[in-house]
């Protein structure tokens, strides 16, 4: 629809008799419009010297800077160009992602986007330019499995109140600092993240790699329902709600409304789906209990996926919401701390992905507005250790991720989700391989939706040229991601060198 202030009209502009404008500044006799008299003139100088003036300061992140309000010193910077040769790193310890143990006496050889080789030690290539780590650490780019993109950097009144626009300006902004603390990787598991993956994808801004599930996708009551109770009940000729047209959430009820939202993300481009399956936490009107959607409902959604040559993902904690889930073909369970020990034997029978979250009661909980969603959190918070065991107990297919969600506090601390897992749970090397190769293994199952040319998470001929060149010691505890401002020397993504501190 045409804004009022655009909309076509077929009245005559105001005018003065006996002049008129034509469109340049030139006035003639006859009659005239106000657009190019003086007062406009005056007008057009101070916005094109301001402009000039803002453009000087910083370009089009400077016009930004104002809208964002996060972070004044910088608002949106481009990635750094394409390298124009080769880049050996050399002198380091090397961890691959792939084997669980640190190498010596290699260096890594990335051209353009992907990693060329790992050349021994000393020898030379001819061209590269040289970057010696000085002994330092040499990791692949870590991965969330679990990320929020469009509402981790936002509070929940917020996210409820602010202009959609402004939402993408936050998003944008958290994206490069999302890449600079070593995440290259995210698999986003709800939200409208297309236009944020096309800017980072096309180097229009920095950021992390995307792969968008697109808006969630929940029945009537469900944990993607996001109306208020004012909005009940929703008629034929209902529009959609706020969350719904933004694309944060959709509601589908019946295998046909089912197909037709799910199908409406891959249409956006979504790598995977995302379906709720069970109650949750945030959420205000379900229970933590209930078992959401049917077997039917949840095969339709499955069944679209499948014929896209990807799965569908599904937030659920209980156990006969997984086991329901299961049977209907979905490939990984978001959450599931709740879960019993005939759950996670059907998870591993069937070969089902388990992503699970470090959702404890301690300073990295998402914040809980009202009573009832901290008495959830606190019933989740004492299954988690026990999800834990059982994974390691069953050889389940374990993906890490943080679901951070409204915390923007909580963003500076995004690696601690990973570093407090060790070692109670894992060890400091396997934990790593977990946020990395593992996760980057998940990330394949997108299949024919699967959106680059390359592995992730690995340090391997023909993957993504991701690395980390960090000041730490993974032998003994992850502690050192969680200070990435003081400890990664290095972070490059598809060969590119966002940070370098190295000299």
């Amino acid at each position: 629809m045409r804004p009022p202030f655009l909309a076509k009209s077929s009245a005559s502009p105001p005018a003065r008799a006996g002049f008129a404008c034509d469109g340049g500044g030139a006035v003639s006799r006859s009659s005239a419009c106000e657009c190019c008299g003086p007062a406009a003139r005056a007008l057009n100088r101070r916005i094109t010297a301001d402009l000039s003036r803002r453009a000087m300061l910083g370009g089009a992140a400077a016009l930004l800077a104002p809208f964002i309000g996060l972070r004044p010193a910088k608002a949106l910077s481009e990635p750094p160009p394409a390298p124009g040769r080769p880049i050996l790193f050399s002198n380091l310890l090397l961890f691959d992602g792939l084997d669980g143990r640190l190498r010596q006496g290699v260096g890594v050889l990335a051209r353009g986007a992907k990693f060329a080789g790992l050349p021994p030690a000393g020898e030379s290539v001819e061209g590269a330019q040289v970057i010696d780590c000085g002994g330092r650490l040499a990791m692949p780019g870590l991965i969330d499995a679990h990320w929020h993109a469009m509402l981790c950097g936002i509070r929940y009144a917020e996210a409820l109140t602010a202009d959609v626009p402004y939402l993408h300006l936050v998003a944008a902004s958290e994206a490069e600092r999302t890449l600079l603390r070593g995440f290259t990787t995210v698999r986003d598991a709800g939200g409208p993240t297309f236009a944020l993956k096309r800017a980072i994808d096309s180097g229009l801004i920095a950021g992390p790699r995307i792969f968008p599930s697109g808006a969630m996708v929940s029945q009537t009551a469900g944990h993607g329902d996001f109306r208020q109770r004012y909005e009940i009940p929703r008629g034929p000729q209902t529009p959609l709600s706020l969350t719904e047209t933004a694309g944060v959430g959709v509601i589908a009820d019946g295998e046909a409304e089912v197909l037709r939202r799910v199908r409406e993300q891959l249409l956006l481009g979504a790598t995977q789906i995302k379906m709720m399956a069970g109650g949750g936490v945030s959420s205000h009107y379900d229970p933590i209990d209930v078992t959401q959607y049917s077997e039917s409902e949840l095969r339709a959604g499955v069944g679209a996926a499948e014929d896209w040559g990807t799965y569908v993902m599904t937030h659920v904690y209980t156990p006969r919401g997984i086991q329901r889930a299961i049977r209907a073909g979905v490939k990984s369970i978001e959450h599931g701390q709740l879960t019993d020990e005939e759950s996670v034997r059907m998870m591993a029978g069937e070969g089902v992905w388990w992503s699970l979250q470090p959702f404890f009661s301690d300073e990295d909980s998402n914040p809980k507005v009202d009573p009832a969603s901290r008495a959830k959190a606190e019933i989740v918070s004492q299954g988690t250790a026990r999800a834990y065991e059982f994974s390691k107990q069953y050889k389940i297919k374990t993906a890490w991720g943080t679901d951070i969600l409204f915390a923007p506090q909580n963003l500076p601390f995004h690696a601690r989700h990973l570093a407090k897992l060790t070692p109670r749970f894992y060890e400091p090397l396997e934990l790593l391989g977990i946020a990395t190769a593992r996760n980057g293994e998940l990330l394949r199952l997108s299949g024919q939706r699967y959106p680059y040319d390359g592995d992730l998470g690995v340090i391997a001929p023909g993957a993504m040229a991701d690395l980390l060149i960090v000041d730490g010691d993974p032998t003994k505890s992850l502690d050192f991601l969680v200070a990435p401002n003081e400890t990664l020397r290095i972070v490059m993504k598809d060969g590119r060198i966002y940070k370098n501190t190295l000299g």
